[in-house]
């Protein structure tokens, strides 16, 4: 008969008691977690064997032992097991209403130490769905939204929300103009003047999207230099080839070593001022059990930099819980 007839009668129970025999280092052992008995698991393995045209176990000793062909096999083994089980969890949890992967994409200035201790909960919760992350600025966190490649997005302020999204509010970030402790700014006595502001180059995170074309806010100098990185940015800050505003979570230990300072500006709060972040998603499809679940455990997750949480009507269904899983286990990152 032909080999590869053979290979196709091999079936998933064949291959975990082939297992179970590894495993548990006898055919009795595997016999007993199945409930058969062991002639019949012995005549499943010989015949598995025979369908491979391979021995798997070496029966001279008192207990069967792992050839070498069954050593390789068996790993080849486990894991078509191991797929057949991922497969029909996620059939599960499809059949459930739970989505098959989860895409988000976050605003650059969102804390991303927060969005990692949720993560850590949103995987055990959902442990068949993986998350897909995107990284934006401005209006790039809207793109990938309106043409389908993400679900969520955790976005910044934006002037106009386009129509075809609806949000909810996630909180406030601390959002704070800063120089380099050598810049000329960084020594002027006093508020500073817009008229002084002006006479120096201002770093401006730029959109990749024609989103916020036209409808920029906080541009106090007629020299920028426009960047699409916050990294880029942070590091162009601390060279001093400029002054700019950035999420004071980002810059803190810069601000504590003293690399960075805040720009006392007239008309403007010391402190740094808050910036709403907000959650968005399709209006004709909203979030489903996995999505909903990020959306409210992200809200109910303390910043480590002073974040402050929405006043929102969604409650998370666990807070000890959620507030168990949001105590981070690791130093902040620095974005």
């Amino acid at each position: 008969m032909d080999g590869g007839i053979m290979l196709d009668r091999i079936s998933l129970d064949q291959l975990r008691v082939f297992i179970a025999a590894a495993d548990d280092g006898s055919f009795s052992a595997a016999a007993r977690r199945f409930r058969r008995s062991q002639p019949a698991i012995s005549e499943m393995i010989a015949t598995l064997e025979s369908q491979m045209g391979v021995a798997l176990f070496d029966r001279m000793g008192r207990y069967p032992q792992l050839t070498k062909a069954g050593q390789t096999l068996l790993a080849d083994a486990r894991g078509i097991v191991m797929g057949v089980d991922h497969m029909k969890a996620r059939a599960y949890g499809m059949a459930s209403g739970i989505e098959p992967e989860l895409s988000v994409v976050v605003d650059v200035f969102f804390p991303m130490d927060r969005m990692t201790r949720v993560a850590r909960g949103f995987r055990e919760t959902f442990p068949q769905t993986p998350l897909r992350l995107y990284v934006e600025a401005l209006g790039g966190v809207f793109q990938p939204i309106l043409e389908s490649r993400a679900q969520i997005g955790i976005a910044g302020p934006l002037p106009d929300l386009p129509d075809a999204l609806s949000s909810e509010a996630l909180g406030d970030i601390r959002f704070m103009m800063v120089a380099s402790a050598e810049h000329p700014l960084a020594r002027h006595d006093g508020p500073i003047p817009k008229e002084e502001l002006a006479r120096h180059v201002q770093l401006v995170l730029t959109d990749r999207t024609d989103l916020s074309a036209g409808r920029e806010r906080g541009i106090f100098s007629p020299a920028t230099w426009r960047l699409a990185d916050l990294y880029a940015k942070h590091h162009f800050l601390l060279g001093g080839l400029g002054w700019g505003g950035m999420p004071v979570h980002s810059i803190s230990a810069d601000l504590e070593a003293g690399r960075l300072v805040e720009l006392q500006m007239d008309g403007f709060t010391p402190g740094g001022s808050a910036m709403p972040m907000t959650v968005v998603y399709p209006t004709a499809e909203p979030p489903g059990p996995a999505g909903r679940w990020l959306i409210d455990h992200l809200k109910l997750c303390p910043g480590r930099h002073g974040m402050t949480g929405p006043d929102t009507g969604h409650a998370p269904p666990e807070p000890q819980v959620a507030q168990t899983m949001c105590r981070s286990r690791q130093p902040a990152l620095s974005q």
